[in-house]
């Protein structure tokens, strides 16, 4: 009888419906919208998992994996931009939808849409005319820069399409429809895991591109899910029908989307250029083999961390839409059993990484002296696993409420006052070269998880209008 019903919730879980969270059992609530955003986020890092499985058996590996890395920490820019509006769109959606308003939350996320791509195309453009200067600005060496300028280019010149990905995606989470965010990540990845070894290696009548070829691919995995994601946003058949009407801007629902998203993309901004400035000390001072141990460690570090980091979207999804029903006990009683659920499995995470860590190392490179500083950076990275879910429940509460001014400044006197003084100076001062900058991020994390916690118990985010 027990594993019918562990079924069932499953598959409702899965169902792709659009579902109200202000009522009912919060444990099965968070547990509905956990599955659907964990294995939303899981399929977000395979991407750059298979590009680094892929890239890591070429010649010359650890150039490969120096571009790859590099390029994905620039984009995390890009991911901020993203995230940014993602927020927004799902806190004004997932308010709207709590007072039982689909029409304003239609609009609302076509405003998102908007806004988004707009601001992205200045930056895309900029990105591909720069990124071999962009690849030299980061540490990469100019046999790097020249060998990964395409893939470079191709990454930044079509990153609307990871804008829209993130920003529809958020638009289905706030509506309470996980689901049909994780099937077009995974319809994405099928994609790219397909065509990875195709444009790569070649096959039949398509040349062999090398690196090139992991962009190629990943671009094209990335648009065939933003396509199905369209597809079902404009079917008519969910609790949002977006009209061609909504697509016109309408500046005051613009300036309130804004007012949300623009400390949000601040908020990650700050986050993002702290890891590109550690990306950059790890390159100068661990050169080739440092910088490509730091970016397998880190891509594994982040495809165990973002499933937690959907487990935390539930939150944003559930705190926003009881907010919106005036219920807001039972928005904090949300955040609370959220918490729970992402440390046990960080927890989990945890102990498979120090068990387990150098044979996941291993499946993704070959080279023995990448191998070793890889351990070393994922063991140390690890042991704030804890931490760093309890800082993602927190900054997606009050992401959730609307309140991005909190952890906006949370991060950056955690991240830039904090962090990158500490991993320049145990780094260059105490000269451990990258070893300095592995010990100074989850020193960091836990500093900030506990100004989160305080700043949720003094419950200003259940004050927020959106």
């Amino acid at each position: 009888m027990q594993i019918t019903k562990i079924i069932s919730v499953i598959k409702q879980s899965l169902s792709g419906k659009e579902l109200d969270f202000t009522e009912g059992s919060i444990r099965l609530a968070v547990i509905l919208l956990a599955i659907p955003m964990m294995l939303e986020m899981a399929m977000e890092s395979v991407f750059a998992l298979v590009d680094l499985y892929f890239v890591g058996h070429l010649p010359n590996s650890s150039i490969a994996i120096q571009t790859v890395g590099l390029t994905e920490s620039v984009l995390t820019i890009i991911y901020s931009l993203a995230v940014g509006m993602s927020m927004a769109a799902t806190a004004v959606v997932a308010r709207r939808v709590g007072e039982k308003d689909p029409i304003a939350a239609s609009k609302a996320g076509m405003q998102a849409i908007i806004v988004a791509i707009a601001l992205n195309l200045v930056i895309s453009i900029f990105a591909f005319i720069y990124a071999a200067d962009i690849l030299l600005l980061m540490g990469a060496s100019p046999e790097t820069a020249n060998e990964g300028v395409m893939f470079t280019r191709i990454m930044m010149g079509s990153s609307t399409i990871i804008v829209l990905l993130f920003l529809i995606n958020g638009i289905f989470r706030g509506a309470g429809n996980a689901a049909i965010a994780m099937q077009s990540l995974i319809i994405a990845n099928l994609f790219n895991i397909i065509l990875c070894p195709v444009f790569i290696n070649g096959f039949g009548p398509i040349k062999a591109f090398g690196l090139t070829g992991a962009a190629i691919a990943t671009t094209i995995g990335r648009s065939v899910g933003v396509c199905y994601q369209i597809y079902h946003l404009t079917s008519g058949k969910g609790l949002l029908k977006p009209k061609l009407i909504y697509f016109k801007p309408h500046f005051d629902q613009i300036k309130a989307l804004l007012k949300i998203a623009m400390p949000g993309i601040f908020q990650f901004v700050i986050a993002s250029c702290s890891w590109i400035f550690l990306a950059q000390l790890v390159a100068t001072t661990g050169g080739y083999h440092g910088s490509a141990g730091y970016q397998t460690a880190l891509r594994l570090m982040m495809f165990f961390m973002l499933p937690a980091w959907g487990m935390s979207n539930a939150a944003a999804t559930l705190v926003g839409q009881n907010l919106g029903a005036k219920k807001l006990e039972r928005a904090e009683q949300s955040v609370m059993k959220t918490a729970k659920y992402v440390v046990i499995y960080m927890l989990v995470v945890m102990i498979l990484t120090f068990a387990f860590g150098h044979y996941f190392i291993a499946f993704f490179t070959n080279d023995p002296v990448v191998r070793e500083v890889a351990r070393t950076a994922l063991n140390i990275m690890s042991a704030g696993y804890i931490f760093y879910g309890m800082g993602m429940v927190l900054v997606s509460t009050f992401n959730g409420a609307g309140d991005t001014w909190t952890p906006t400044k949370v991060n950056f006197f955690g991240f830039w006052l904090f962090q990158i003084p500490l991993a320049y100076f145990l780094a260059k001062y105490f000269d451990l070269g990258p070893l300095g900058v592995f010990i100074a991020i989850p020193v960091a994390e836990v500093g900030i998880a506990v100004a989160g916690f305080i700043l949720f118990k003094k419950g200003k985010w259940k004050t927020i209008d959106v």
